[in-house]
């Protein structure tokens, strides 16, 4: 996927706005910020980033991925990776996600993000409410993380944009999942064509794939 690395004049609209987001959650010189995308995703790996800014680091626009759209994503991912002091990306499979469950599966795709890291963070911050110790660095858990630090939105952003292009490249291979658009989400589209088709070897076996365990669950609510 070709990416635009200068910022036209029909691109600026997209950064007037400052987010407000905050530097640095503790006082040391590296703080990471980690953050992963596809946990809700019925197929393909979980993807996690962690990010080390510069202190002076400012990006207009930079957000909670989820809260930007495809284009602003793009238009970030270039610059929070020459920008950065460090940065890494990382993944665990859709199998090892049914052998250890997508919480520890997250938690793990952070830690192998943060091991590739050419500099050692000081601290880490991770968005959400759920982390297992890194070695001996502290760190602490930031719920909606994404939408109040810049490292943790970069991080966010970085992972968002590094699962979607894999979906896109398992999407050439199984093309009638409609991985391009849905990113392997549960969308209607999806699970029709599991219906139809089948698994793939990038299914998450443990999931519900066709939306039938959650049905049966409220059948039994009900009665």
């Amino acid at each position: 996927m070709s990416r635009k690395l200068k910022l036209t004049d029909s691109d600026i609209l997209l950064f007037e706005d400052e987010k407000g987001l905050k530097a640095n959650f503790s006082s040391f010189e590296f703080e990471c910020g980690c953050d992963e995308a596809g946990r809700g995703c019925l197929a393909g790996p979980v993807v996690a980033a962690a990010v080390i800014l510069p202190s002076d680091f400012r990006c207009p626009q930079l957000n909670d991925s989820k809260q930007l759209s495809e284009k602003e994503r793009e238009l970030l991912r270039p610059i929070i990776e020459k920008e950065a002091l460090a940065w890494a990306v990382a993944e665990v499979s859709n199998e090892e996600i049914d052998e250890i469950n997508i919480l520890n599966a997250s938690i793990l795709a952070m830690h192998r993000a943060i091991d590739k890291l050419t500099i050692r963070p000081g601290f880490i911050i991770v968005d959400g409410n759920k982390f297992k110790p890194y070695n001996d660095i502290h760190h602490q858990t930031i719920v909606k993380g994404d939408s109040k630090y810049l490292s943790i939105a970069a991080a966010s952003v970085l992972a968002k944009t590094h699962r979607d292009e894999m979906m896109e490249r398992l999407h050439a291979e199984f093309p009638c999942y409609d991985w391009n658009n849905n990113k392997a989400y549960p969308t209607l589209k999806h699970r029709a064509a599991i219906r139809t088709h089948g698994t793939t070897p990038y299914h998450r076996m443990t999931y519900d794939l066709l939306g039938d365990k959650k049905s049966e669950k409220n059948k039994s609510k009900k009665k």
